[in-house]
C-alpha cells in the first residue's frame, strides 16, 4: 500500500481532483490504507482554513456560495466542506453538494464535498480534521468549512480553523443572551447577514457591544454586516478575513482544543477493534447476572 499511497498524494499534489474524491472517501470511510496515506501528507502551502458556523436559517450556505464568487474573482482556488445533517438510516449526508452550491460546482476553481455529521455534537463531522488535511495537501489557497449549526455545542470548529465567522441574522436577537454563553467566544469575525431585514441596525449596535466584551489578545472581532444573496459585505467580510490571519490566532485556544482532538484520536485508536455490537453480544450472558458488576466489567477492556 505504501507505493499505491505516495502516488496518490503525488497526484493529489497535483491538484487531481478525482484524486482528492477518492482520497477524502477513503478517510472518510477508513478504507485500508487511509492511515498510511494521512502519514504521508505533504503541504506545499499555508493554506487559511475558514470556519462558517452559527444557528440554523442563519445563511451560511448562502454567505459560502457569495464568498465563493470572490474568491474566484481574484483568480484563487476553493475548498469548500459542508457538514451536513446525518441520515438516520445509512448516516450519509442529508443535502448534497449539488443542491447547496449549484453555482460553483463545476466551476474548476471550486472543489466542494459534503460530509455527513453522523451524529457528533461539536457541530462537524468524525474525520473532519483528517479531512482538512488532505484538502490542506491538495494546495487550495482558501478552504472553507460550514458546520451543520447545532446551537452553543458547536465550538470544535475553533481548533480546526485559522479563523472561526459565527453568523447571525436580526432574528437571532430573542436568542443572543444564550448563543453568546457558546458560540460567541469562539468567533473570530462575527456576520449580520440578511442585514437589509427590519431590526438589523438595533442587532449590529447589540453584536457590536458583545464583540467588544468578548476582546482577546489584541484582537476585537469585527462585526460585518452582510446580504448575501445580493452580494452585499463580502468585500469587507474577506479584507477582515485577510487582516485576522496577519493577526495570528488565539494560540492558547487553538492549544487546548487540538489537544483535546488529540486525546481523542488516540482513544478512538485505542479503542478501533471495538463496536457496540460486539460488547452487546459479550454483555448478553450477564444481564440476568444480579451480582455483575460494571465497573469490573470495563476493566477487561483496559
Amino acid at each position: 500500500m505504501n507505493r499505491a499511497a505516495e502516488t496518490l498524494v503525488q497526484q493529489l499534489m497535483e491538484g487531481d481532483k478525482r484524486t482528492l474524491a477518492r482520497c477524502i472517501s477513503m478517510v472518510e470511510n477508513a478504507y485500508e490504507g487511509y492511515d498510511q496515506l494521512l502519514r504521508m501528507l505533504h503541504f506545499s502551502k499555508n493554506t487559511p482554513i475558514i470556519g462558517i458556523t452559527g444557528p440554523p436559517g442563519a445563511g451560511k450556505s448562502s454567505l459560502i456560495g457569495a464568498l465563493a464568487k470572490h474568491i474566484i474573482a481574484e483568480k484563487k482556488t476553493l475548498g469548500i466542506i459542508a457538514i451536513d445533517p446525518s441520515s438516520p438510516f445509512n448516516q450519509g449526508s442529508l443535502m448534497g453538494d449539488r443542491l447547496r452550491m449549484t453555482e460553483h460546482f463545476l466551476h474548476p476553481s471550486v472543489f466542494i464535498r459534503s460530509m455527513a455529521g453522523r451524529g457528533s455534537l461539536g457541530g462537524l463531522a468524525p474525520k473532519i480534521f483528517e479531512v482538512a488535511d488532505v484538502m490542506k495537501a491538495a494546495g487550495f489557497d482558501y478552504i472553507i468549512i460550514e458546520t451543520v449549526g447545532v446551537g452553543q455545542s458547536e465550538v470544535e470548529i475553533a481548533a480546526l480553523a485559522d479563523t472561526t465567522v459565527l453568523v447571525l441574522v436580526p432574528e437571532a436577537g430573542d436568542e443572543i443572551q444564550t448563543i453568546k454563553s457558546g458560540v460567541m467566544e469562539i468567533a473570530d469575525i462575527y456576520v449580520l447577514n440578511k442585514a437589509d431585514r427590519d431590526g438589523a441596525d438595533i442587532f449590529f449596535k447589540n453584536l457590536f457591544v458583545l464583540a467588544h466584551s468578548h476582546a482577546r489578545l489584541g484582537w476585537e472581532a469585527p462585526v460585518i454586516k452582510t446580504v448575501a444573496t445580493k452580494n452585499e459585505g463580502l468585500d469587507l467580510l474577506l479584507e477582515a478575513i485577510h487582516k485576522h490571519g496577519e493577526h495570528g490566532a488565539d494560540q492558547d485556544k487553538k492549544l487546548h482544543l487540538l489537544a483535546e482532538k488529540v486525546l481523542l484520536m488516540i482513544r478512538t485508536q485505542r479503542t478501533k477493534d471495538l463496536s457496540i455490537i460486539k460488547i452487546q453480544e459479550d454483555l448478553k450472558q450477564h444481564l440476568n447476572d444480579k451480582n455483575f458488576n460494571l465497573y469490573q466489567y470495563v476493566t477487561k477492556y483496559n
